[in-house]
């Protein structure tokens, strides 16, 4: 088609008359667009016209109120959740120990109560979707110490101990109630960034909080601590916590029961923290001779406060460290990279593998077993775990000949290190069955188990040492009439030949009793046993 040429443009006549306006002819039809004609506005194509009280699709779609209210809901749940689990939480002193309270999103409700590392008790006490847990954090020496020196003190224990949990169940209730308004009014900005709807999510998680107390108080059981479930080691040694039925039915005996406790762990603490201490020669070296602590916390501030007192180069522990070697006692250890010296540990027949895992991860601890060599401090120390784990009865105890196998292991392999030119000083072995078997091929073994001191020189020249119990016995020592002692032992050995020289012998008189007593011993004083006679043959007939 042909392209028009546009006219030339022609000056107005000004004679000529203008052309009357003539009226828009209804029964005309619209002249078509025309190029160069003026376009109208532009339309964006997303945007049509609905017929009103229809919904159409697209990015404009107004959400169904189902969905509005089910994502609200989800921002309150999750928002009141992070407030608990973030602020949610009170440390109360509740008599002599340290308490943290939480509540804790639930299905069932009830109360736990965590005593690390012995496991838990969980209550039926109320039915609610929350749980309250009350964890025991630790016994506070000074507030003991306080109802020690005034025995009258426990005429009040009880008021004062139902006074302390109301007080913490108020502040927990007040910091709850902040928490979860907290949680979730911040979740709400942050999901619909509308404040109106973020202080709805707020108001919303308050009346949850509200109605879940409500619901708790009216299934509140008080006797729900007569019938306690028992989790982790609890399981198999309720006795260590008491019979919670003759605690509540018989609180007098109770009371008096805890009044031993605490005076009995509140003079261990005073007696090791006042312990003597020697001075000898500064290049000597110093070993901490350790064993069967037996799951007995104290027995870690013992520990401690030896390694300070004598500056303690190394420590040895000889095993039996647990009770019963589950995965549940391994938090127990926590405290073994944080006594101040390095550790050295050989496994013990209530020590289990997976124990011996834990140990072998943590910083500064040294694990020996099957002849296994280190060079900590300037010793060289091997030694190997007991070969029995006598807490899994269903694998039948191999008992003395299971031992002396072990011991003969050792023993090949400290001749093996004797032979690579890397002589071991010190050999370690739980049970002195296994520790007899290196004599001759190290100057000084070291064993525990029996609970009991001893000292021998074996027939070729080998020093067994036994220490006793630094547990003094273990958590059951506390509610004995008459407690073990607990023991431990400063060993000194000449940095050049790292040959022992004198040791300490250190006992605490048992967890009743303050006297501390600290016993030095010369190597030069002690005269050989002379090797049994053989036995006599019988008599010809």
């Amino acid at each position: 088609m042909a392209r028009r040429t546009p006219e030339p443009h022609r000056a107005p006549d000004p004679d000529r008359a203008p052309e009357p306006h003539r009226a828009p002819d209804p029964d005309r039809a619209p002249e078509p667009h025309r190029a160069g004609r003026r376009p109208g506005p532009l339309r964006a194509p997303w945007r049509r016209t609905r017929p009103a009280g229809t919904s159409g699709g697209g990015l404009g779609r107004t959400p169904h109120p189902w969905a509005r209210a089910l994502a609200l809901a989800a921002v309150v749940l999750a928002g009141a959740w992070l407030g608990l689990l973030v602020v949610g939480e009170v440390r109360i002193p509740v008599g002599p120990v340290d308490t943290t309270m939480t509540l804790r999103p639930s299905l069932t409700g009830g109360t736990r109560i965590n005593v690390a590392p012995l496991g838990d008790l969980r209550l039926d006490s109320h039915h609610a979707p929350v749980r309250l847990d009350v964890d025991v954090d630790r016994l506070d020496p000074a507030r003991a110490g306080a109802l020690v020196e005034d025995p009258g003190l426990f005429s009040e224990l009880g008021d004062a101990v139902s006074a302390d949990i109301r007080d913490g169940t108020r502040e927990l209730a007040f910091r709850s109630c902040a928490a979860v308004v907290t949680g979730a009014t911040a979740l709400g900005l942050v999901v619909f960034r509308r404040p109106r709807r973020a202080l709805a999510a707020g108001g919303l998680a308050l009346a949850l909080l509200a109605s879940s107390a409500a619901s708790a108080a009216a299934t509140w059981n008080p006797d729900s601590v007569l019938e306690p479930r028992y989790s982790g080691l609890l399981t198999s040694a309720p006795s260590l916590v008491g019979d919670a039925r003759s605690i509540v039915t018989d609180f007098d005996v109770y009371q008096k029961e805890l009044a031993r406790l605490v005076t009995n762990v509140t003079r261990l603490y005073d007696a090791t923290s006042t312990l003597p201490a020697y001075r000898p020669d500064p290049d000597t070296l110093r070993v901490l001779h350790v064993s069967d602590i037996h799951l007995n916390p104290a027995a870690w501030h013992i520990v401690r406060s030896l390694v300070r007192q004598y500056r303690i180069d190394v420590i040895v522990d000889s095993g039996d460290t647990m009770d019963h070697g589950s995965a549940a006692e391994n938090g127990f250890l926590d405290p073994v990279s944080g006594l101040g010296a390095p550790y050295v540990w050989v496994r013990g027949n209530h020590d289990s593998r997976t124990t011996q895992a834990y140990l072998s991860r943590m910083r500064n601890v040294h694990v020996l077993d099957e002849g296994r060599a280190v060079t900590v401090a300037g010793l060289r120390l091997a030694g190997t775990g007991d070969p029995q784990f006598t807490p899994d009865r269903s694998v039948a105890a191999a008992g003395d000949p299971a031992e002396r196998m072990a011991g003969i292991r050792l023993a090949s392999a400290l001749r093996d290190q004797e032979r690579a030119g890397t002589p071991v000083d010190i050999a370690v072995a739980h049970n002195p069955v296994a520790a007899a078997e290196v004599d001759g091929t190290v100057p000084l073994v070291l064993a525990g188990h029996v609970h009991h001191r001893r000292t021998e020189v074996l027939e070729h020249g080998t020093r067994l040492r036994i220490e006793g119990s630094t547990g003094g016995g273990g958590l059951r020592a506390v509610q004995n009439e008459h407690p073990e002692e607990v023991r431990a032992s400063v060993l000194y050995l000449d940095r050049s030949e790292r040959r022992l020289q004198a040791w300490d012998e250190i006992t605490l008189g048992g967890l009743g009793l303050t006297k501390a007593e600290v016993s030095r011993h010369l190597v030069e004083a002690e005269e050989p046993l002379p090797p049994a006679p053989p036995a006599s043959a019988p008599a010809a007939p």
